[in-house]
């Protein structure tokens, strides 16, 4: 063999050693865990309704509320007279809240829906603060879609909203009411979990509203409204 041709060969195989080296420098590069691309996470898009303050799933056994999807809603305007809030205060715990359901009242937006005040009232001796859509079911008999109703949420509550000791907040229930000929369904208690909380509160239905039930509807008549502030 020439010494030309030991040359080239010599040549030739220098370069396939640096090019493993490349290669090996590469997966080196990949083990040590620095991905080449790191996917994006569709969860930092979001910021609208609070989700872990999103209640936890629950089933009909124990009336707990499982979490629901934002729905698009016209929001509503806060109430006037107590101010929203800065976000500050700690966030009001199930256990500093006692709830009552209000008397319904015609909902301004169709007269085939009712509105349902969902007053939580702090009864520990500090302000706190609620904000965001609780979550809400409607527990009641038998129905070919079981006998808990899981209300969709829609956020259009005050962003922030100190709650002083004795003071309220409430969150509404819009309700579709059933036309004539179709089937109605009467809850006999409503269960609830305030933003950012697990444990639940729960009030008696009034036994005369009856709620038309639309558990696989897109955009369902009945759903729980933002938490509002409460006038002075």
């Amino acid at each position: 063999m020439s010494h030309r041709s030991i040359r080239t060969n010599a040549s030739t195989v220098a370069k396939v050693i640096a090019a493993c080296a490349g290669v090996l420098a590469v997966v080196a590069c990949n083990d040590s865990g620095t991905p080449s691309a790191a996917p994006q996470s569709s969860a930092a898009a979001g910021g609208g309704v609070e989700t872990s303050a999103a209640p936890t799933a629950t089933s009909a056994a124990t009336g707990t509320p499982a979490p629901q999807g934002k729905e698009t809603g016209a929001a509503k305007q806060p109430a006037t007279g107590k101010p929203a809030g800065s976000g500050n205060n700690p966030r009001c715990a199930t256990a500093d809240l006692s709830l009552t359901l209000g008397t319904p009242k015609p909902s301004p937006n169709s007269p085939t829906q009712l509105d349902v005040p969902l007053t939580y009232k702090n009864k520990s001796s500090r302000t706190c603060s609620l904000y965001g859509v609780p979550g809400a079911d409607l527990n009641g008999p038998a129905d070919p879609n079981g006998p808990v109703y899981h209300l969709t949420r829609v956020d259009n509550g005050v962003k922030y909203n100190d709650v002083p000791a004795g003071s309220t907040a409430t969150a509404t229930i819009t309700v579709l009411k059933p036309a004539a000929g179709e089937s109605t369904w009467t809850p006999t208690r409503v269960t609830t979990i305030p933003p950012g909380q697990t444990e639940a509160l729960t009030a008696n239905w009034p036994s005369d509203l009856p709620v038309l039930r639309q558990d696989a509807a897109t955009h369902p008549g009945t759903y729980i409204n933002g938490i509002l502030a409460d006038p002075a």
